[in-house]
């Protein structure tokens, strides 16, 4: 992998402040305003917050079936906290990458007419050996009938929802590690190309 130059500590940590606030005040208009966006948009940030915190080794990344505890994120000191070193930040960014890519081709399947990578003969195949492969290299869990595990089977039997909240949990646990590794300018322009 390449050695990526990660955000400093002093960023991260005001990332982690902004994403908190923000988990907090939406927090605090649940169960009124669970249908507005803004709302949706900051609980689920607090995968990112989390993503962040794992970084700053505050807490413990949950599998990708599992969101994390908003109530344990907001409780998470900072005091002392250091950055996990660079090739295991870059890691989870693989991991998180592969994750967003098994939930976007999950989408994919469901179109029309998408054409496969030269090589291949069906999705199938395609997320069997990415999955082994993934597996492999120590970046997946064990593949479960040739594909991602989640929720207790494979992810191509996940029902719609949960299909959603690993896609949810997976881009912005990828968000938040391509920012971390310094990837897009700003918050708002990181890419999370799979």
């Amino acid at each position: 992998m390449a050695r990526v130059k990660l955000r400093s500590r002093r960023e991260v940590v005001a990332c982690c402040e902004a994403l908190a606030e923000g988990l907090q005040a939406a927090l605090a208009r649940l169960p009124d305003d669970e249908d507005d966006p803004g709302v949706i948009e900051a609980v689920w940030s607090g995968e990112a917050l989390g993503t962040l915190l794992w970084a700053l080794e505050a807490v413990e990344l949950p599998p990708y079936d599992r969101p994390f505890e908003a109530e344990r994120l907001l409780a998470a000191s900072l005091d002392g906290a250091a950055l996990r070193p660079a090739e295991e930040i870059e890691r989870a960014r693989e991991t998180a990458r592969l994750w967003h890519w098994r939930a976007r081709t999950a989408l994919l399947q469901s179109g029309d007419e998408v054409e496969l990578p030269e090589g291949w003969h069906s999705f199938d195949q395609l997320v069997a050996a990415t999955a082994m492969r993934g597996h492999d290299r120590g970046l997946l869990p064990r593949p479960l009938r040739g594909d991602f595990p989640a929720f207790a089977t494979d992810f191509r039997k996940l029902a719609d929802d949960q299909r959603l909240e690993v896609h949810q949990i997976a881009w912005e646990r990828h968000r938040a590690l391509n920012w971390l590794c310094g990837l897009g300018k700003t918050w708002d322009e990181v890419p999370t190309d799979t």
